[in-house]
C-alpha cells in the first residue's frame, strides 16, 4: 500500500512541480506516507504500540542511531580511499551539482529525501515483514529457525524491489547482503535505530558526500572521476560490497560490546497488544508473551 502511494507521490508531484519545489513535495508527502504506515500498521493490522516495531526514539534509540550513521559514513570514506588508492578514481573537484539552491540547501534537502526513503524501507523489511514473519513462525518451528525464515524471506523481497536498479544477476547480491546485514542487525537488537542510522547515512554519503552514486545524481562534496571496472567500483561492484560486509561486523562488534553477547533478541518474536486493546485482547496477549518465554 506505501509502495504504490508513493508511486502516486511520484507521478502527481513530478507531473505537475519543478525543481526544487518538486524534490520538497515529494520527501514532505513520503513522509506523511511513512508516518501513516506506522500507525495504522499498529493500530488496525499489528494492534501494538508503534514502539514495538523498534522505534522507541528516546535517547538510547538516538545514540545507536548515531553510531549506525557514522559507521555508514566511515566505510563509504573507505570505498572511496581504496579507489583512489588503486586508481580507480580521482578528484576532479569539490561542492558541486547543487544547481539552482545554495550548496548546504541542496545537501539537506538529499539528506531528507534519503532519510524518508531509507526509514520506509527499513520499518516495512525489518519492523513491519520481518516482525511479523517471525511471529507468525514462532511455535511452529524452533525460535531459530522462525527468525532465519523471517530473515531469508524479507532479504529476498528487498533484493527484489531493487530490481530496478540491478543491471545484471550478479547486482541481485550486493542487495541481498545489504538486506542481510540490515536484518542481522534488526534480529539481534530487536530495534530499527541502528540499521536505519547506517541505512539513511550510508545512502546519503555516498553520492552526496563521497560522489560514489550512479543510480541518482545528487550534490556532491567529492566530485570524482570514476575510471576503474565497473565489476569492483559500479554501485553493485565486488569493492562496495567488500566495505559493505565491514560494515556489518562494525555493526555487529557494537552490537558485542554494548551488549555484551549476541543473541536473538526476545522482542523479534514477542507480541505485545496495545494498552486500549479490549481485555480479552490484553489477556491473549499475555498468554502469547508467557508462551514464548516458557519456549525460551
Amino acid at each position: 500500500m506505501t509502495f504504490l502511494a508513493f508511486g502516486v507521490v511520484v507521478t502527481v508531484v513530478r507531473g505537475r512541480f519543478e525543481h526544487p519545489l518538486r524534490e520538497v513535495l515529494e520527501f514532505s508527502l513520503m513522509a506523511v506516507v511513512l508516518v501513516a504506515a506506522v500507525l495504522i500498521g499498529a493500530r488496525l493490522f499489528d494492534r501494538r504500540p508503534a514502539a514495538e516495531y523498534g522505534l522507541a526514539l528516546d535517547s538510547e534509540w538516538l545514540r545507536s542511531f548515531a553510531v549506525g550513521g557514522f559507521i555508514g559514513i566511515v566505510i563509504n570514506a573507505g570505498t572511496l580511499l581504496t579507489a583512489i588508492a588503486v586508481g580507480w578514481a580521482t578528484v576532479t573537484g569539490f561542492f558541486q551539482g547543487s544547481d539552482s539552491l545554495p550548496f548546504l540547501s541542496a545537501m539537506l534537502l538529499v539528506l531528507a529525501y534519503t532519510g524518508v526513503l531509507a526509514s520506509w524501507e527499513e520499518f516495512i523489511f525489518r519492523g513491519a515483514m520481518l516482525k511479523n514473519l517471525a511471529e507468525g513462525a514462532d511455535g511452529y518451528v524452533p525460535r531459530w529457525v522462525a527468525v532465519g525464515i523471517a530473515l531469508l524471506i524479507s532479504t529476498g523481497i528487498f533484493a527484489f524491489m531493487h530490481s530496478g536498479k540491478v543491471t545484471g544477476p550478479g547486482g541481485y547480491s550486493y542487495y541481498l547482503l545489504a538486506g542481510l546485514i540490515f536484518g542481522c542487525v534488526y534480529v539481534l537488537t530487536g530495534d530499527l535505530a541502528l540499521p536505519m542510522g547506517f541505512h539513511v547515512f550510508y545512502n546519503f554519503s555516498m553520492s552526496a558526500v563521497f560522489g560514489l552514486g550512479v543510480s541518482q545524481q545528487t550534490p556532491e562534496v567529492f566530485v570524482l572521476n570514476v575510471s576503474g571496472p565497473t565489476v569492483w567500483i559500479g554501485e553493485e561492484g565486488i569493492l562496495r560490497m567488500l566495505f559493505a560486509a565491514v560494515g556489518g561486523l562494525l555493526l555487529v562488534g557494537y552490537i558485542r560490546w554494548r551488549d555484551g553477547s549476541l543473541d536473538i533478541d526476545h522482542r523479534i518474536t514477542q507480541w505485545t497488544p496495545r494498552a486500549e486493546n479490549s481485555v480479552g485482547g490484553r489477556e491473549a496477549g499475555a498468554e502469547n508473551t508467557h508462551s514464548q518465554t516458557d519456549q525460551e
